[in-house]
C-alpha cells in the first residue's frame, strides 16, 4: 500500500485514481494519514462497500452475532430441512 501526500495526490488526481485501481493509497498530510483512496474494478464493489459503512447493516451484523453466541441461531442444514431445499 502506497503513502503519499495529499498535495501529490491533488496534483495528479487522475494518475492516483488510476493506481488506487490496483492498490490502495494512504493519504497523508505532513506525513500522518488522514484518508485513504481506493479504486473499484467494477460497479459491484462500490455498492459492497456502501454496504458495510451503513449504519443499520452493521447493528445488523451486530445483532447476528450477538444471537450466534447466544446459540439462537438455526445450520443452513436445518433450514433446508424445515423448506425441504
Amino acid at each position: 500500500m502506497k503513502q503519499v501526500s495529499i498535495d501529490r495526490i491533488a496534483g495528479d488526481f487522475s494518475n492516483y485514481m488510476k493506481i488506487a485501481e490496483n492498490d490502495n493509497i494512504v493519504i497523508t498530510r505532513d506525513g500522518k494519514p488522514i484518508g485513504i483512496l481506493m479504486g473499484w474494478e467494477d460497479s459491484e464493489d462500490w455498492w459492497e462497500e456502501l454496504l458495510l459503512r451503513d449504519p443499520k447493516f452493521q447493528d445488523r451484523i451486530a445483532r447476528s452475532r450477538q444471537s450466534l453466541r447466544e446459540g439462537k441461531t438455526k445450520t443452513i442444514e436445518e433450514i433446508r430441512a424445515k423448506y425441504e431445499i
